[in-house]
């Protein structure tokens, strides 16, 4: 028995180093705490909306938020793995799956933004002549101009992928360039080396004067349109799931509305995101 005692210790200080390691990595926390909960997104993380939700948040309910950066695809395998209490994301098909797999509750729409098909100023595919996002897409295939994929399973790929299938088209070749790399990253490639990028118009607003060498050159079409919601975990299934649900009220409450609908005016000249009554139209 007593030779046995040092192998159940090994093995309780294996399974405690496994179960940090595959514990997701805290990118930033806003608010005083004692109570917290963990939420994973991506862009209103990276451009500091959820930095302002959060600490307003916070000082109201004396609550911490530990944000998770991570695109939609993989906020969702989060929240599933319950290794999250909420997300915020703009995938409308795997929201609604997680919903009807009853994995995920408190479908909430907070807001919006949309894409634009940025690129060359040259626009050497001429997609500022296409009338609609696949045309575009078909235009910059049978250029083979450069064009840099998110590639990550995240909301704005998977809408790449769509605007792809609706084109009838299976990108590939040298100039379909696989970036792996989060939104702001991904802009940045295309403007150094010239390529043509979907970008949501929130980074757009805050990262042009560093995006220079590219312009807009396709918009509009109501495909392009972006509503972002939240998810959280059913009640009990995670610590902080209670904290997430009052999160959410705060979000979609007038105040919330408020934060989100003025954010970046004052930086940016305009705002980066749509409040809910806006993106309800898009539904």
């Amino acid at each position: 028995m007593r030779k046995l005692v040092p192998v159940f210790v090994l093995l309780a200080v294996l399974l405690c180093a496994a179960a940090a390691q595959a514990a997701p990595k805290v990118t930033a926390s806003y608010g005083p705490g004692p109570a917290e909960f963990t939420l994973a997104t991506g862009s209103p993380g990276e451009l500091g909306l959820l930095k302002v939700l959060g600490e307003a948040f916070g000082a109201k309910e004396k609550a911490r938020l530990n944000w998770v950066k991570a695109g939609s695809g993989e906020s969702l395998d989060l929240l599933r793995a319950k290794d999250v209490d909420m997300i915020m994301v703009h995938a409308p098909k795997a929201e609604k799956a997680a919903l009807a797999e009853g994995w995920a509750v408190q479908h909430a729409l907070i807001g919006s933004n949309e894409f634009y098909i940025v690129g060359p100023k040259k626009d050497p595919a001429g997609i500022a002549k296409a009338k609609s996002a696949a045309e575009a897409y078909a235009r910059i295939a049978k250029a083979e101009a450069k064009f840099f994929s998110r590639g990550d399973n995240s909301g704005t790929h998977k809408k790449e992928l769509a605007i792809w299938k609706a084109a009838e088209i299976s990108p590939e070749g040298g100039w379909y360039i696989i970036a792996k790399g989060f939104m702001k990253d991904a802009l940045m490639r295309a403007n150094v080396e010239q390529g043509y990028f979907m970008t949501d118009s929130s980074t757009w607003v805050a990262e042009k004067k560093a995006a220079r060498k590219l312009a807009i050159l396709f918009r509009g079409d109501g495909v392009l349109i972006n509503t972002y919601h939240t998810l959280r975990q059913p009640d009990g299934a995670t610590p902080g799931s209670a904290t997430a649900a009052k999160f959410i009220d705060f979000v979609s409450s007038p105040a919330g509305q408020k934060i989100i609908a003025r954010f970046g005016k004052r930086e940016h000249g305009a705002a980066l995101y749509n409040d809910a009554t806006y993106a309800k139209k898009y539904e």
